[in-house]
């Protein structure tokens, strides 16, 4: 779906050989004024070379997306300009506030992230030292890889350790939901493998939720607290998060005022919110304005202002990149010299991104329940760029080609990214469908005669053969190979 940001209508006076003014410049917009070029300016991550760009506004978004509510919060030289819901909690229930709950996936590591970074802080816990002299409750397996190169706490926040289990899929309301060493193990009543080394320590990144549950052990072995407590007493408490919890589950008056997750055809999800006891990797409740007040503090720190959570340095280094993009618990992107830092989230009916710089204080939070909702998280980010100037985040072009249906024909299949998961090419009439996030169909484009693109991201399917090639997402790479058929 094509989308692009609508500007604000400026008023005309229509008088006998008087000129229509123009919009006011941006600097000299209002605050609704801004609500309504982001809310009517939504746009694709990719554009086609040569077609005019659609417009659409956020309620139509919602709806084609099936995504019922969402809570944006848009910051401004450190302070929230502005932050609002839109929709509803779930059908027939409460409007979307700024202060309603939702799951916020794994945009829970950067929090988790800055309370284990304040422990570090604080003198129990080491960045450096292998993490199984601090655990008790269960003890990494040894492996080749561990022999001369321990894992360390560095590692598993930088997602350098080359630990397994790439994300976790929750625990439905009524099934039994297992203690976290039982998760590292892989033992019932856990859903996912066991987290092990696999590959040489240190030497790429890899996304693994595994190593982030690791950490948590660690704090948990390291203070004697719960989780919980932890992210309250060091993060949550001291930024005025009031709302915000790791509580996994929430307790029920809590429970019948979130927003309720949705499916991608927008359905509830059965029984209601997961249960994550993956707490540092997934199992954040927050809301748009609670979120806002850590990007701020965040940003604030690494911009050398001292009296809050992180300390300057520590901040930075949050900020600075062990390997790809990614720092202790945050991208760090840019396409010029100014930098900003950077996590989306995604659990069963939720999808969530913050974003922040730190040299100006802006940034933008999205909180949303439906699993579409990444897709208008992005959209209603690109739109905010455009509208608040920033230079990243503007849609790109890209040219089509003309591609036979024979041609296209061979590369229509199913394909593993290993521990990523699979995704689906196929033939929707005469055109390449992808599904690549379960339940959302994007229509393929040919920019090449072996080489893909959706619109709705940033994101190209490349292959070297019709078995073989490599997925690119906003620059990150991943390896894929057809599956054999059964």
């Amino acid at each position: 779906m094509t989308m692009i940001r609508r500007a604000v209508i400026a008023t005309l006076i229509c008088a006998t050989a008087a000129p229509a003014f123009a919009a006011p410049s941006r600097a000299a917009r209002t605050v609704e004024q801004h609500i309504q070029g982001v809310t009517g300016g939504l746009r694709t991550a990719v554009e086609i070379k040569g077609a005019p760009p659609a417009k659409h506004d956020l309620r139509s978004q919602m709806d084609a997306l099936h995504v019922p509510g969402v809570a944006i919060a848009v910051i401004r030289g450190g302070k929230v300009e502005w932050a609002r819901g839109f929709g509803v909690t779930r059908q027939g229930g409460e409007p979307v506030t700024a202060d309603t709950l939702f799951q916020a996936g794994s945009v829970s590591k950067p929090v988790a992230a800055m309370a284990i970074l304040a422990v570090v802080q604080d003198g129990r816990l080491s960045l450096d030292t292998d993490v199984n002299k601090t655990l008790k409750s269960w003890r990494l397996p040894d492996s080749p890889f561990t022999a001369t190169t321990p894992v360390t706490l560095r590692a598993l926040l930088s997602h350098t350790a080359g630990t397994t289990v790439h994300g976790f899929a929750g625990y439905a309301a009524g099934a039994p939901v297992p203690t976290l060493p039982q998760v590292l193990s892989g033992t019932a009543p856990a859903n996912s493998a066991p987290v092990v080394v696999d590959r040489a320590v240190g030497s790429a990144y890899r996304y693994s939720g595994g190593g982030y549950s690791i950490a948590q052990q660690m704090v948990v072995d390291a203070t004697g607290q719960t989780f919980p407590a932890v992210v309250r007493d060091k993060v949550l408490a001291r930024l005025n998060m009031t709302r915000s919890t790791e509580d996994q589950p929430l307790d029920v008056a809590r429970s019948a005022h979130v927003a309720w997750p949705h499916d991608a055809k927008g359905a509830p999800v059965a029984g209601g919110p997961h249960t994550y006891p993956e707490m540092a990797a997934a199992g954040l409740w927050t809301t748009a304005n609670d979120l806002a007040r850590f990007v701020i503090d965040l940003a604030k720190s690494a911009n050398g202002e001292s009296g809050h959570v992180l300390s300057p340095k520590t901040a930075r280094d949050m900020l600075t990149p062990v390997k790809s993009d990614y720092g202790l618990g945050l991208s760090v992107r840019g396409d010029t010299a100014r930098k900003y830092f950077y996590h989306n989230g995604s659990n069963a009916g939720y999808k969530a991104v913050l974003l922040g710089y730190p040299d100006t204080g802006d940034g933008v939070v999205v909180l949303t329940n439906g699993d579409q909702g990444y897709q208008l998280s992005e959209a209603i980010i690109r739109a905010v760029a455009v509208e608040y100037g920033w230079p990243d985040y503007h849609p790109i072009e890209r040219p089509v080609v003309s591609l036979g249906a024979a041609e296209q024909a061979k590369f229509a299949g199913t394909f593993t990214l290993g521990d990523a998961g699979d995704f689906t090419i196929r033939r929707d009439g005469d055109r390449l469908v992808a599904d690549i996030w379960t339940g959302v169909v994007d229509p393929l484009f040919p920019d090449t005669q072996s080489s893909f693109f959706i619109t709705a991201q940033d994101l190209k399917i490349v292959f070297s053969d019709p078995d073989h090639g490599m997925l690119s997402l906003r620059g990150d790479e991943m390896a894929f190979t057809r599956k054999p058929v059964k």
